[in-house]
């Protein structure tokens, strides 16, 4: 490392932190006022021998001369000191300046990235959604249309038709959910990793089919919510790569088991992740409510689907993106500790 401070005028930082040191002093004033006193001194020196009535001889011309250079050598020993230590305060500064700069670049990257694709997603969410709205309001209204077709028919009708037989009755109360069939555990899986892409249509197709199923359109509106906060940090899931846990470990987590047996399911290991979503839990009150409003909704839901699945469905759920984010929060949360 070389070179006294930068001049605040010429030496400007780069987006990268990189700097122009073409305005650098070649020596400072310390440095000037070093070598000023170290010809005074040696002057002084010149003078005294020059004017001395005695004649140095053996010890004494060798003690002389140490009084004379020692002196020298002790100013120019602390001026380079000061000038190394200068030196490095200012390459730690710059260097910090630099990181600082790098990470500054990386999270605006990826901030610019995930505001050009969060709108298209959450546009095709809010569409889907809307759709199912329709869809629940069309069999609500085919559902009253029933109902009073059937009081006419009921007041209409002689009593010996509305009172004979075994006849059983239609239920016409039954919600629009328990109309549809369960939801394939392929659907469920594809549903809760989201579509790859704009263009995955496999994966729009089985993210609407999920979103008819009530539990599993509320974790995935929970997932899509908890997913955008974090985005706002620089966290995506796709960036994590989480030691994964044996389906009996994820078994025991949907029967209840909390705690450390059940540490295994907080493989998340990136520290800049944790220590970002940690701060943001204990700072943000709408992040920690969304956060804890996530975890519940997995936890009831993943309760639900672990009966059913076959270890291989439980492996392929415990790869998404909603996984990998019940990981995440889990572990600053404390549910694996």
């Amino acid at each position: 490392m070389s070179g006294p401070k930068p001049d605040q005028n010429s030496a400007k930082p780069t987006p990268l932190g990189i700097y122009d040191r073409s305005g650098r002093k070649t020596i400072s004033g310390f440095e000037i006022s070093a070598l000023l006193l170290i010809l005074l001194w040696l002057g002084g020196s010149i003078v005294f021998f020059v004017i001395s009535p005695t004649t140095l001889a053996g010890m004494q011309f060798l003690v002389t001369a140490l009084v004379v250079f020692m002196p020298v050598a002790v100013i120019w020993m602390a001026v380079t000191t000061a000038r190394s230590t200068r030196v490095m305060r200012e390459e730690s500064q710059r260097l910090q300046t630099a990181i600082d700069a790098i990470r500054q670049a990386y999270v605006t990257q990826q901030q610019r990235a995930a505001i050009g694709s969060e709108p298209s997603v959450s546009r095709k969410l809010d569409e889907i959604a809307e759709a199912a709205k329709k869809t629940e309001t069309a069999l609500a209204t085919f559902t009253t249309s029933r109902r009073e077709v059937q009081r006419t028919a009921i007041a209409t009708e002689q009593p010996a038709a509305t009172t004979g037989g075994d006849q059983g009755s239609l239920e016409l109360g039954t919600q629009a959910e328990e109309l549809s069939p369960p939801l394939p555990a392929e659907d469920f899986i594809r549903a809760l990793n989201f579509p790859e892409t704009a263009e995955d249509e496999a994966g729009f197709a089985a993210l609407r089919r999920a979103l008819r199923d009530r539990n599993t359109a509320q974790l995935i509106q929970a997932a899509q919510d908890i997913l955008t906060l974090l985005s706002q940090d620089g966290i995506y899931m796709d960036d994590l790569r989480p030691d994964m846990a044996r389906p009996e470990i994820w078994r025991a987590f949907a029967q209840g088991a909390r705690g450390r047996s059940i540490a295994a399911l907080g493989g998340v290991r990136d520290r800049s992740s944790l220590a970002l979503t940690l701060g943001r839990m204990k700072q943000d009150p709408i992040f920690r409510d969304t956060a804890h409003h996530f975890l519940r909704r997995f936890d009831q839901t993943f309760a639900a689907f672990e009966p059913e699945a076959s270890d291989t469905e439980i492996s392929a759920l415990s790869n998404t993106r909603t996984a990998r984010a019940f990981m995440l929060l889990g572990r600053v949360a404390g549910t694996f500790d």
